[in-house]
């Protein structure tokens, strides 16, 4: 739809875009083991096929990390520096914070993966889980998964905490900058401007908050899957809802395109109506 409307090529649909792609690929790691689970009852997965799809996950996991921070960015400029936002966000610098975000995805996985490929796993082999997730396998570890924690901690706060408080800065300052709007017909079109991504964030962090800030130890299982299910399949799946619900642009495009496509139809079948009628009357 981007491609086809040129008013769509702005910062924040760039972005629009990458975030569909990485919802695409959520759904592509975990539900076509979970399908073939359910439908030939293959529950069997090749230990290099389990540490992949791991890492798989946690790459998507990062790369929406720091494109849900990047687009909070963007919100904040447009909202607060409207006059200066063609200028701090021209296309080269959106670009580079892109790349930034997939080349710290496909690199931060790596050492969890290596440090799980490298563990004992000497009793059961059955995964209670519906995909190979890191709190899973850790598990069924009969090894000290001590310095994977510390890991995990480690890069959540070099990482993820800093995202979190760039999001949270950036959302105050918006916040700030709404109220201080004189009309209400203003404050709700700006409000309007960063809803979408304020709910998609919001569902994100508690989320993931849920899944992996306590202990391995203080961990449910049980828990752990309904939160991962809806994590793989129902955000994935609200996120073009919630960015397309009240998105006036996004709406007018696809009625732009409907209306190109209902004339295509309409001219070809002119078109054929014409060509029959003419080979109708050549052969009187």
């Amino acid at each position: 739809m981007t491609c086809l409307d040129p008013r769509l090529h702005t910062p924040m649909y760039f972005f629009l875009c990458n975030l569909s792609f990485l919802d695409v690929s959520y759904t592509s790691v975990t539900l076509p083991k979970l399908m073939d689970i359910s439908l030939r009852k293959s529950h069997h997965i090749s230990a290099i096929g389990c540490f992949t799809q791991m890492y798989y996950f946690m790459f998507s996991v990062c790369v929406e990390f720091l494109l849900l921070t990047v687009m909070a960015y963007d919100r904040y400029v447009a909202i607060c520096h409207p006059l200066r936002y063609s200028i701090i966000m021209n296309m080269r610098r959106c670009v580079l914070m892109v790349t930034g975000a997939w080349i710290y995805g496909v690199l931060e996985p790596v050492t969890h993966t290596v440090l799980v490929s490298h563990l004992s796993y000497c009793g059961s082999h059955e995964i209670n889980h519906f995909f190979c997730d890191l709190s899973a396998l850790l598990k069924l570890s009969c090894t000290n998964i001590s310095t994977i924690d510390h890991v995990t901690y480690v890069l959540a706060v070099l990482v993820m905490l800093p995202c979190f408080l760039l999001t949270l800065t950036s959302y105050v300052y918006i916040i700030s900058a709404i109220l201080r709007i004189r009309s209400s017909e203003g404050r709700r079109k700006a409000f309007s401007t960063c809803s979408s991504h304020l709910t998609v964030v919001t569902l994100f962090y508690v989320s993931l908050a849920c899944l992996y800030v306590k202990p391995t130890s203080m961990q449910s299982l049980d828990l752990n899957k309904l939160i991962a299910l809806l994590y793989n399949v129902l955000i994935p799946l609200l996120n073009p809802i919630i960015y397309s619900l009240k998105n006036r642009e996004l709406k007018e495009a696809i009625k732009k395109v409907g209306k190109r496509t209902q004339f295509a139809k309409t001219q070809k079948h002119i078109f054929l109506v014409g060509k029959g009628l003419t080979s109708h009357l050549s052969k009187r």
